[in-house]
């Protein structure tokens, strides 16, 4: 709740007149206590959770030739039953443990300082906290997730995730309910470090998943604007992950590849690549492949 009863005793309290965004932000926080405003987190991702999958779940749906030869393992076809029973799960356990962790955990987030107040931050502010959070996410989220593909870890909690060999959108957040808990852990690290506003904090919660959904639509779009990020993964990478499957020890990386290429965690993907471009060019054809038939496990390598 903001400490000034009106626009007017807020303006003399900055010495400035609001801007727009502040303008905005006053007349809707004013009057309403932070920990409601961080409750809108729910929201969010219920949002996040239903409408992001839905564009890959069309083309899933449609299979046109235009959409068709984007799909990463063309011969896994979807229907509408199966993505709505996995959507029906993933609600479930939004709202029987995302849900009540977001309600549980404000105290957290007004013991590490996230604020709610005026000003607001400046758009160059929430990008570069923004960039600290995707960072600190993925390095610590590299190592939970190569943890979880030990013995123990896969067969007790992490190979429900990968029940689907050939990952969509709305089984980006399918996972053991324990799962869901401990990667909790490095989304929260980031702010943690470099606490921030509550808009950022927002920000952070829905940009991360819809990340995670794109990652997980099966579909290598090449208009998406993630091509641009420098060392990011994307569908394809992460598609090479779930294939793969329980044996997999390659591209444990959330977001960025660099933690697999330092620790060279990516060498069956890297010689999948490899395997894949002499066979186009053997072909000479240019048609698309079917990327699934030649996907090869690091344990391969090793055997070689």
């Amino acid at each position: 709740m903001l400490p000034y009863s009106t626009i007017t005793e807020a303006e003399v309290a900055l010495n400035r007149t609001l801007t727009f965004a502040e303008t905005l932000w006053y007349n809707y926080s004013a009057n309403k206590s932070d920990y409601f405003l961080y409750c809108h987190n729910i929201l969010f991702l219920f949002i996040v959770f239903s409408l992001a999958p839905l564009p890959s779940a069309v083309m899933e749906l449609l299979r046109s030739s235009n959409f068709g030869r984007y799909k990463i393992q063309p011969k896994v076809k979807l229907s509408f039953s199966e993505m709505f029973s996995c959507y029906q799960t993933v609600m479930k356990l939004f709202f029987l443990v995302v849900g009540p962790l977001q309600l549980v955990s404000y105290p957290s987030v007004k013991f590490i300082g996230i604020r709610t107040g005026l000003p607001l931050p400046s758009v160059w502010e929430i990008l570069m906290q923004l960039v600290v959070y995707f960072m600190v996410e993925d390095y610590t989220n590299y190592w939970i997730h190569r943890s979880l593909h030990c013995k123990w870890g896969y067969e007790k909690i992490h190979k429900v995730h990968h029940e689907y060999t050939a990952p969509f959108g709305f089984a980006a957040p399918y996972a053991h309910w324990a799962e869901i808990l401990i990667l909790g852990i490095p989304s929260f690290l980031g702010p943690a470090i470099v606490p921030g506003h509550m808009i950022t904090f927002w920000l952070w919660v829905a940009l991360r998943q819809i990340e995670a959904i794109e990652t997980h639509s099966g579909y290598d779009l090449p208009w998406s604007p993630t091509k641009y990020i420098p060392f990011y993964g994307g569908a394809e990478y992460h598609d090479y992950h779930h294939y793969v499957g329980g044996q997999s020890q390659s591209n444990f990386a959330s977001v960025f590849t660099y933690c697999d290429y330092i620790y060279g965690t990516d060498k069956g993907y890297r010689f999948q690549k490899k395997l894949l471009a002499k066979l186009k060019e053997e072909s000479g054809n240019g048609c698309q492949q079917n990327v699934g038939s030649y996907y090869i496990s690091w344990q391969d390598l090793k055997a070689d």
